[in-house]
């Protein structure tokens, strides 16, 4: 046994060291490309003070000068003088024009110049020579090169992360109509991110930015009149797109199950892949209906046939993971393969992984960073997943906050559920700690209204321990039902067996307490030594009540004794000392 232990401890030393030689590998590799990208990033920043303090600079001179102009209409002139002063006027307003001209044609040069060098970019350096160029333009009035800085200040593209000279550069672009600024302005009211939280303020900005034809403020706001009239026609992609707006929920479309299914069902009716799909995942998440596998697999297979690649990808995903079927790579892949051919991004995720871990297919690095390529090739929001991931990964949790908090606000699950998590960290320093919980609280709601399990387990913790609300055990115990019965959540009914166990926002059920724990322990294999040790718990505490206590009433003054000597939590303490003796008798039998 020593010898087994000494092995141990070697391989583990070896795994440390090794794992220490490749963090320095990494760091050095780090430090190296941060040395290519620093030159550039200094001037950037340097334009960009530069472009505040200009601006600043000339509304006080066009202040000064409309004051002159004032003092000087103010006196009467002669007629003669009056007829030279219109003359030299007129070639004034002359020049100014024509200086204005070419100033305006040299700031859409250089704004063309850093897009051509963006597109064609491949590594950070030469995007970062880009933004050099959008800086120069910025400096002569270029509004879209200015929304390009904007929105690197705010996103922290290369590290230059400045949400105070951000909102600087919106709140300038909103009052010269641009619709992009508006809707940034819109974002970071509805989060209080360099701004004070202010939901109606949100909704106004939203208001001017979809109508300027922002793309996001129009899905946020004005789409279901136009679809209501479309389905009243008779058209059945609309009748499944208004299902899918009341299965997420909206300002427009409160989140209503009973009524996605009816819209699912009529464009279904109709032979609809899109209502098909919406009909396959209400039955998949349980969402208004009880969870049928069987019923949400024969929906995404008629989808599918039909050429759908969302629901191409529910099957892929299905057979992947094993959710209501066993799992079959070979089928998941040929399902992700048919609707990455469409563009699906998670699809082509999803194969990126299948290669780079070896699941169903040769294992192929070279492939898998081909198809990561192609997600970030596939549009703008595709991309902003990966780059909000990536700068998580490197310790920029402001950057990835700011870019997850825009796709959460745009609908996307998952970005809702990675804001929320970082959010509950506290790791992040754009928005106050107070107000992160009550945030987070916001965002698991919303993706917890989507079908997330795991979310669904986040409200009922929140509400169990008072996190960003009032505590309270009634609602907790709530949120953890519908996990634990909807979503057959392992995690939601071993909390909502202690919760009966204790008599916490339930009546005491010691019988339904043992058989959630039972049913947790049948769900997840990870939950067998949890369940194990809490019933050891419950069945010693049974027999101590058994044994000691003779009478009801005794008893529950021993119980409340128990209570006000060791604290609400004693049986928690109790676990501890049973688990202790538990491996101190292991050790003793087989040491």
């Amino acid at each position: 046994m020593k010898l087994l232990s000494l092995l141990i401890e070697i391989l583990i030393i070896l795994g440390v060291t090794i794992k220490h030689i490749e963090a320095e590998r990494h760091n050095k590799k780090q430090k190296q490309r941060n040395v290519t990208t620093q030159i550039s990033v200094n001037k950037i920043k340097q334009f960009l003070s530069y472009i505040l303090e200009r601006r600043k600079l000339i509304k006080v001179i066009n202040k000064r000068e409309n004051l002159l102009e004032k003092k000087k209409n103010q006196h009467k002139l002669r007629i003669k003088g009056i007829r030279n002063k219109d003359i030299s006027k007129r070639n004034k307003n002359y020049s100014k024009k024509r200086s204005k001209k070419n100033f305006t044609a040299e700031g859409e040069q250089l704004f063309k110049m850093g897009i051509k060098i963006l597109q064609q970019s491949k590594g950070q350096r030469q995007k970062a020579q880009a933004y050099i160029f959008f800086a120069k333009a910025a400096d002569l009035g270029n509004l879209k090169a200015m929304e390009k800085m904007a929105d690197a200040l705010l996103f922290g593209n290369f590290g230059m992360q400045n949400i105070t000279a951000a909102i600087q550069l919106y709140e300038l672009l909103a009052k010269e109509g641009s619709y992009k600024a508006q809707n940034a302005l819109g974002f970071l009211s509805s989060y209080g991110i360099g701004m004070e939280y202010n939901q109606a303020k949100a909704l106004i900005y939203y208001t001017f930015g979809s109508a300027g034809g922002s793309m996001m403020s129009q899905m946020i706001l004005k789409a279901l009149y136009y679809f209501l009239k479309a389905a009243k026609a008779g058209s059945a992609n609309a009748m499944a797109f208004i299902g899918k707006m009341y299965l997420e929920g909206n300002d427009a479309a409160p989140q209503n199950n009973a009524t996605a299914f009816k819209y699912f069902s009529m464009a279904a009716n109709k032979g609809n892949a899109i209502g098909l799909h919406g009909l396959g995942l209400l039955y998949f998440y349980g969402k208004g209906v009880p969870v049928n596998y069987g019923e949400a697999l024969k929906y995404f297979q008629k989808a599918a046939e039909k050429g759908w690649p969302n629901a191409q990808f529910q099957l892929g995903f299905m057979y992947y993971s094993g959710s209501g079927v066993w799992k079959d790579y070979k089928l998941a892949f040929k399902y992700f393969y048919l609707a990455s051919q469409s563009g699906q991004p998670l699809a082509i995720y999803y194969l990126a992984e299948m290669y780079a871990t070896g699941a169903g297919v040769l294992r192929s690095c070279r492939t898998a960073v081909e198809l990561y390529k192609g997600v970030c090739e596939l549009g703008h929001w595709a991309e902003k997943f990966l780059t909000a991931y990536f700068a998580y990964k490197d310790g920029d949790i402001d950057s990835s906050l700011v870019q997850y908090a825009l796709l959460a606000e745009m609908g996307y699950e998952v970005a809702q559920s990675n804001s929320a998590f970082i959010l509950e960290s506290k790791k992040a320093k754009i928005i106050e700690k107070e107000k992160m919980y009550p945030m987070a609280l916001l965002l698991w709601n919303r993706a917890a209204i989507q079908g997330n399990a795991f979310a669904r387990v986040k409200i009922g913790d929140y509400h169990y321990y008072g996190y960003g609300t009032k505590k309270d055990y009634q609602t907790a115990a709530t949120h953890y039902s519908i996990a634990a019965h909807k979503y057959q959540s392992a995690q939601a009914m071993f909390n909502l067996a202690y919760m009966y166990e204790h008599g916490l926002g339930t009546a005491k059920d010691i019988h339904l307490a043992r058989r959630l724990y039972d049913m947790a322990a049948q769900t997840s294999p990870d939950a067998h030594m949890p369940v194990f040790f809490a019933l050891v718990k419950l069945e010693t505490m049974h027999l101590l009540q058994d044994i000691l206590f003779f009478n009801q009433f005794t008893m529950r003054w021993k119980w409340m004794k128990l209570d006000d000597t060791l604290g609400q939590y004693w049986d928690l303490f109790a676990i501890g000392l049973i688990v202790a003796m538990l491996i101190y008798l292991l050790r003793n039998r087989y040491g």
